[in-house]
């Protein structure tokens, strides 16, 4: 069942999403080579913490970590542990947290230092895959229409779309209906209303769709082809005339001009 938000609600999860936003920069503040994803999962957990919100990533159906830190060839689902972080990795952060008993849902790629062009230009579509879908995000539309928008510009660009996990509602609870796939036909799925909150979240590689999970901590989720994939997310409220986007990446971009 799809639950609308009324306009209180949304900004209480408004005010979630902006902490996750200011999480996700502190978090990303202290990725450069050789630090370990566990550090950087340290970070985030006390600074979700400090400022009197929950990690809702940790302990979620035995998930161990407060975010979610995915390297490389891991498209999402990454553990934190002792994988120290080396020039040229590509870093995801995803991460949710409730405040207040609102949810926010949030993932950005980072570059470690200096990155290959190929690697570059894939953080640079998939980031344009996520705000050709949260265009979509305005009432009368539907599902299939974000999906199509975000599949149709990673494959022009000669980029896999991952299906086997997909964007949702969101701002209750972590998961809540709709489901929000990365492909989809304009004009079928579910409709968008106003007062819905989703995640849309692009999870885009640079070479094959395919992906395996990992048999060891069921969890890591890494391209079949061991090319890299990139992961940007934000949650958006379908507004009457267009997105309203929750979550930023305005404080990220403030610390990587730094």
């Amino acid at each position: 069942m799809i639950v609308l938000k009324k306009k209180e609600d949304i900004e209480l999860i408004r005010k979630a999403a902006q902490l996750l936003g200011q999480t996700l920069a502190e978090v990303g503040r202290h990725i450069r080579p050789g630090v370990t994803t566990q550090f950087l999962d340290q970070i985030g957990d006390q600074y979700i913490r400090d400022h009197g919100a929950i990690p809702l990533c940790k302990g979620y159906e035995g998930f161990p970590s407060a975010l979610c830190i995915s390297v490389n060839d891991v498209v999402v689902h990454g553990i934190p542990g002792q994988l120290f972080i080396k020039e040229g990795d590509n870093v995801s952060l995803d991460c949710v947290i409730e405040l207040d008993g609102y949810v926010a849902d949030s993932a950005f790629t980072f570059a470690v230092g200096e990155i290959s062009p190929e690697m570059e230009r894939l953080l640079r579509v998939t980031k344009e895959c996520l705000y050709l879908g949260l265009e979509k995000c305005k009432a009368g539309n539907r599902v299939g229409d974000i999906g199509h928008a975000v599949q149709s510009h990673a494959e022009k660009n000669g980029y896999g779309v991952v299906r086997e996990l997909c964007g949702h509602g969101v701002g209750f609870k972590m998961h809540e209906s709709p489901n929000v796939p990365n492909y989809g036909t304009p004009g079928t799925g579910a409709l968008l209303k106003e007062g819905m909150v989703i995640a849309v979240e692009p999870m885009i590689t640079m070479g094959s769709k395919n992906v395996k999970f990992s048999k060891t901590d069921g969890w890591t989720c890494r391209t079949k082809d061991g090319k890299p994939a990139a992961h940007f997310e934000h949650t958006v409220a379908i507004g009457a005339k267009g997105p309203e986007i929750l979550t930023t990446f305005d404080y990220i971009e403030k610390i990587l001009k730094h």
